[in-house]
Order: structure tokens, then sequence, then C-alpha cells
């Protein structure tokens, strides 16, 4: 089965559209090393929890967006293989293409898909 890259991050929202061109730009890179498919999501009913929450996972200020995203791969061999040159892509450097978010405050983890209906 395919392999599944998730990500959660907080994101100010006057930076919507900086993230849009930046998140494009990078999901070309991914399909360009063996993505199948790339979603972003931007928060729109995304609830405070009382003991969890995206919100809360990311620590969002009140001018912050959540945004949601996932990368699908044909496997996990390519997800490492296609990662691996990502990080040695020179349009990935943060010096001459910043995040326009809080790195630090990204959550990410690769998952095996087990059910795809």
């Amino acid at each position: 089965m395919s392999f599944v890259d998730g990500f959660v991050v907080a994101v100010p929202t006057a930076n919507k559209e900086k993230y849009i061109e930046f998140a494009t730009m990078t999901a070309d890179i991914f399909k360009e090393y063996g993505a199948l498919r790339v979603v972003e999501t931007w928060g729109n009913d995304v609830p405070d929890g009382e003991v969890t929450s995206f919100p809360m996972a990311v620590k969002a200020q009140d001018d912050e967006t959540v945004v949601f995203s996932w990368v699908i791969w044909p496997s996990k061999e390519v997800r490492d293989a296609g990662w691996q040159k990502m990080m040695e892509d020179p349009r990935m450097d943060p010096q001459t293409n910043p995040m326009p978010l809080d790195g630090k405050r990204l959550i990410y983890g690769g998952f095996d898909m087990i059910v795809d209906l």
C-alpha cells in the first residue's frame, strides 16, 4: 500500500497567499521526486479543544490558521528517496526560499496507509 506523510502547522492568516505559493512550489518538487498526490487544506472549522486539538497541538495564535496537509507516495522507499533528494535540492534551501510560518511548530509524521476507500 501507499505511504503518507502528514503535516499540521499554524500559518499567520495574513500569509495565506504566500503559503499557497510556497505549498504549490513544494508540491511540484514532491511530485518531481515521486509523490503521487499533495493535498493542502486551510482551516475553516477547527475548534479549540479542552484537552487536545489541532490549534493546541501547534500552539496556534489568534492571528493564525491551522493548515492540515498530506503527501501520498507509492511506497516508503520512494518517499525516503524523494525526501533525500528534496533535502539536497537548492529550491528547498530556507535561506533562499523561507517558509511563511514558524517551522518549529510544524507537526509531521509518516504513516502506512491501512484503509483507502
